[in-house]
């Protein structure tokens, strides 16, 4: 059987202020449309099955926008007569059960389809596969429960695909993330295994594959690994990473060593650096070891007319007359310290756990953007 697999979309989420016409966030409608060409490639391919390894919606309330984008994928799938199985990942699982989920919603206009999504394990009988589906949940010993289970349900007359979205600690994180869900790899016990959750395609272990996300969200993902899904044989084994193309650049610039340089020279170096930024790219450009003061008289309307053609700039500079050492938190434990923080407010009158579901979302777009 042939599986096309689509790893994160994060369909929602947006970054910089840019806008298009109509006023839509630009890197969100850049999302949107790697997401519909990623779609598209998957039904290129001809497959049997076409899974969605979670991580589709940025959060588990999407917008009517992102909520239509997907339906709309939904319906092409259908009209092609191809099958979809679908779980949840850290981003789009509800925090609390009983707030509902953007895929009981799908699940109920496309019956066909197979979705797990109720924070447990579901089995997808395809005939000559079987799916053993776990979606995002809310511990690790419920996530280790239900993957004893989809052991435990292995055919044996079928070949067995196991779909999950864990951190798996034999792959080197980029960034904390929120409510991740970490396992060795030796838990996922199954004919073949495909994961959600890293950004970037990876071949975990043997017959084990992160499927990488639909677009680069960030400079925390990996600009320079193509992002694609992946086409799986079931028959043979074979797993091959399909890149889409055309997507927009993020582009780390010939780094300004300043240390002893004038501001002149300061001037001119990052002027020509920017100016090298490719037509609607993000791009970040490092000033190492520059005079306070000669950065301070950049003239940043200059810097940004310079690199005009450029959808965000983003200086990094670091300076050489800083005297003092500020100790820094850990970027992985900046969510526990949100929750002790709100642990210690009185919130009467307002929702604790969305709150803190905004906070380890705001924490974890801020750890990817300074990535």
């Amino acid at each position: 059987m042939k599986v096309a697999a689509l790893g994160d979309a994060h369909l929602g989420r947006s970054y910089y202020p840019a806008t298009r016409a109509d006023g839509v966030n630009q890197r969100e409608a850049d999302f949107e449309e790697s997401f519909t060409a990623a779609v598209d490639l998957a039904l290129a391919q001809e497959p049997d099955l076409i899974v969605w390894l979670g991580d589709i919606f940025d959060h588990p309330r999407p917008t009517f926008r992102s909520y239509r984008v997907a339906q709309r994928a939904l319906a092409l799938i259908r009209e092609h007569g191809v099958q979809v199985a679908l779980i949840t990942g850290n981003h789009d699982t509800p925090r609390l059960p009983g707030t509902g989920s953007p895929y009981s919603a799908l699940s109920d206009s496309f019956p066909e389809f197979h979705f797990a999504h109720r924070l447990a394990y579901e089995r997808f009988d395809l005939g000559g596969l079987v799916v053993h589906a776990v979606p995002q949940m809310l511990t690790v010993e419920a996530t280790l429960e239900a993957l004893a289970t989809a052991d435990a349900e292995r055919s044996l007359t079928a070949s067995n695909l196991l779909l999950t979205h864990p951190r798996i600690t034999q792959v080197e994180p980029r960034y904390s993330d929120i409510n991740e869900i970490e396992v060795d790899a030796g838990r996922l016990r199954s004919d073949f295994v495909l994961l959600g959750h890293y950004h970037f395609h990876a071949e975990v272990a043997e017959r084990i594959w992160y499927a990488g996300s639909t677009d680069t969200f960030s400079f925390a993902d990996d600009p320079d690994k193509a992002k694609g899904i992946v086409v799986l044989d079931t028959d043979t084994g074979a797993c091959r990473h399909l890149a889409l193309t055309g997507q927009r650049p993020l582009v780390t610039l010939e780094t300004v060593e300043a240390l002893g340089l004038s501001p002149a020279e300061v001037r001119a170096l990052v002027l020509e650096r920017v100016s090298a930024v490719p037509d609607g790219a993000v791009a970040r450009l490092y000033i190492d070891s520059v005079d306070a003061e000669a950065y301070r008289l950049l003239d940043l309307e200059e810097v940004r007319a310079a690199a005009a053609g450029a959808l965000q700039l983003k200086l990094e500079p670091t300076f050489t007359d800083s005297a003092t050492l500020v100790a820094l938190p850990d970027l992985g434990s900046m969510p526990a310290q949100w929750e002790r923080y709100l642990d210690g407010q009185d919130l009467t009158g307002f929702d604790r756990e969305r709150l803190l579901h905004l906070g380890h979302e705001y924490l974890s777009q801020a750890v990817e953007s300074a990535l």
